[in-house]
């Protein structure tokens, strides 16, 4: 690659409302969006810092600036990408570069990837944590039909669970704990989790403390999130977790996330596709990851009070895959 001109451009996404996790509130977050033109082409990439894998704006934007200058000068993304760092940084300019080849090929990305045409898929629409009550009312306002993801991770977790449970008695659940127990919560929540039919718990211990996994049974299927960055993390994953969570600022990119998929069959493990923050752009390489994954966690773009245009279509949950004009 080269005679490249490479922009980058921080954006910040408010909120439609305050969005809380275990580990705080947010109500607007920070990406950064990366374009690579030759002249002719242009492909588009964006990336959400986060703050609690060590990562700022600012430094994101150093990362991606270096590596756009050895892109410039010539050299070629599989070689850069593969020294830098899994991240936000690496996610961009790799996203960028997908839909680049993508625009100057004229086949789509899938293709390149020797995958079949991407076919619409389903999202969990997740709610946020609250009080027992709260997050009952909300499961009542979604389809019977639909699939609930639960942040938990804050005492009485339990009465969250059974309240939305008596709210929605149709609904699929899978609960997102954000490192949020210790490992006396997990045993005494687990049965709990089980009765109320949850098809996933998601890193319900703190990453340096998951190995306290082997000493419980897992009565519900436990997903590995924080725990999970790039294809390395497989091998001592696959003894303590049964799925998962891909998500493309963990990975660094569409490259290391498809070798995730990959990955993951050779080691028993089920998949979710998950997200930062973002628009429709950062969601739109994951559609492609989504078409190997069991759970769908794609409603960012929900959240958030303006997505980009064109975004993607959602039909309540079910997403339809980008058009070429935002992505691939």
């Amino acid at each position: 690659m080269s005679h490249f001109e490479i922009k980058v451009r921080k954006e910040t996404l408010p909120l439609k409302q305050a969005f809380r996790i275990a580990r705080g509130t947010v109500a607007e977050g920070d990406v950064v969006v990366v374009s690579i033109a030759d002249g002719r082409n242009q492909g588009r990439g964006e990336a959400c810092p986060t703050e609690h894998y060590g990562e700022t704006l600012n430094g994101v934007v150093s990362l991606i600036g270096e590596a756009a200058s050895r892109l410039s000068a010539g050299e070629d993304w599989d070689s850069i990408h593969e020294e830098m760092p899994a991240g936000a940084a690496r996610n961009a300019i790799d996203c960028a570069v997908w839909d680049w080849r993508a625009k100057a090929t004229g086949r789509p990305v899938w293709q390149l990837l020797g995958m079949r045409a991407p076919r619409p898929v389903v999202s969990v629409l997740t709610l946020s944590l609250d009080e027992p009550a709260v997050m009952a009312e909300r499961a009542r306002a979604v389809s019977a039909t639909g699939m609930l993801k639960l942040k938990l991770g804050a005492p009485g977790d339990v009465d969250r669970v059974r309240a939305v449970r008596a709210a929605a008695p149709e609904l699929r659940l899978i609960v997102d704990v954000n490192e949020g127990w210790t490992l006396d919560d997990l045993r005494r929540n687990l049965p709990v989790m089980a009765e109320c039919g949850v098809e996933m718990l998601e890193q319900p211990l703190p990453a340096d403390q998951d190995q306290g996994l082997a000493e419980v049974e897992h009565l519900v299927p436990i997903g590995a999130d924080e725990s999970c960055h790039t294809s390395a993390d497989l091998a001592r994953l696959a003894t303590l977790y049964e799925v998962i969570n891909i998500k493309l600022d963990k990975t660094g990119g569409l490259t290391e996330a498809m070798r995730l998929v990959q990955g993951a069959r050779t080691h028993g493990l089920e998949i979710m596709i998950g997200c930062m923050l973002g628009t429709s752009l950062a969601m739109a390489p994951g559609v492609l990851v989504a078409q190997h994954a069991r759970f769908v966690d794609l409603d960012a773009p929900l959240l958030i009070a303006r997505d980009c245009v064109p975004g993607l279509e959602y039909c309540g949950d079910t997403i339809l895959p980008p058009v070429p004009a935002l992505w691939g």
